[in-house]
Order: C-alpha cells, then sequence, then structure tokens
C-alpha cells in the first residue's frame, strides 16, 4: 500500500514556447504513453482505474485542500485495470504522458485526446505546500486550484465544451 499526501501544482502549457524549446524531445508527442483513467467520483472523493500500456492501479483520493490531497494507490495489473473500466463502463479520459526532468523535478505533461483534445497541462509533484521549484520556460498560468482543470471533472465537463475553448 502506498498511502501519502499528495501534493501537486498544476499548470497549463504554453505550446508555442514549448515548441521553442523542444530540447526535450516531446514534440511529437508520440515519444509518451498511454494513460487512461476511469472514474467513479462522488464530488468530494475519487476512486481512479489507470492504465499507462505497462501495468494498472486502483487510487483512492480524498479532497483537495490547496495542493494537498490523500491519496492511496496500489498496483493492481493492467489486465484487472482494463477488466474493471470495461465491465464497470466506466467514464474514460484519455491522454499521452511525457515526463520531463527539470532542474530537479519530474514535470509530467498530459496531452489529452477524445472530447478533451486541445487541453495540454503539466503538474509537478512536490514534498512541501512551500517547496521551492523553478518554473520551465513553457509553462503557462497556474490552475492548480481550479477544479475544471481535475482529470475526475473532465468526463462531465469536458475542455471541447468549455466557453473559453481555442482561447488557452
Amino acid at each position: 500500500m502506498n498511502k501519502h499526501l499528495e501534493i501537486e501544482r498544476k499548470f497549463l502549457v504554453d505550446m508555442e514556447k514549448l515548441l521553442e524549446f523542444d530540447e526535450y524531445n516531446v514534440i511529437p508527442y508520440d515519444v509518451g504513453y498511454e494513460i487512461r483513467q476511469g472514474y467513479i467520483n462522488d464530488g468530494l472523493k475519487t476512486v481512479r482505474i489507470r492504465t499507462n500500456g505497462k501495468t494498472g492501479y486502483i487510487t483512492i483520493k480524498g479532497p483537495k485542500f490547496g495542493t494537498s490531497c490523500f491519496e492511496a494507490e496500489y498496483d493492481i495489473g493492467l489486465e484487472e485495470a482494463n477488466t474493471i473500466i470495461d465491465t464497470l463502463d466506466l467514464p474514460v479520459v484519455e491522454k499521452i504522458r511525457c515526463e520531463i526532468n527539470n532542474e530537479g523535478h519530474l514535470w509530467e505533461l498530459d496531452w489529452f485526446f477524445g472530447d478533451n483534445k486541445g487541453l495540454l497541462v503539466a503538474e509537478v509533484e512536490l514534498t512541501s505546500e512551500d517547496e521551492d521549484f523553478a518554473l520551465p520556460e513553457w509553462i503557462g498560468i497556474e490552475v492548480t486550484g481550479d477544479a475544471k482543470y481535475y482529470n475526475s471533472n473532465l468526463i462531465d465537463n469536458p475542455y471541447k465544451d468549455w466557453d473559453e475553448f481555442n482561447e488557452i
């Protein structure tokens, strides 16, 4: 069992700057790996079933408090995760993830597709809420506390339906 307090910050990505600084070789995004996430969500607590092409996980998340939330994650294997998602017909978010090391921190760059195509978000996990970290050149505005960017909320309110679609 992996129980801990997850502390993460979430940012939009400035695509023009990412293209300019593609020393990370993430363009095209096929250098990443596909993630498929099914959700059971009551608005406060979330159960997520995730596959990443190699294995599967079940994750239980508590409510967010600023940049933190309770998280417990268990490895359940790829076949089991796919069976749960498909058998329960869970709503799914799909994305490609690229991982980028920047000045001692691992950034996860998520390229969404399906109903969330066009959304590009970067997250960094921290060890404390006040931890200092360097922002890569391609980071845009911070959306850490904005619930519409929570993966679990992209099911009912996908990016394609946002009023500001194409403005980001």
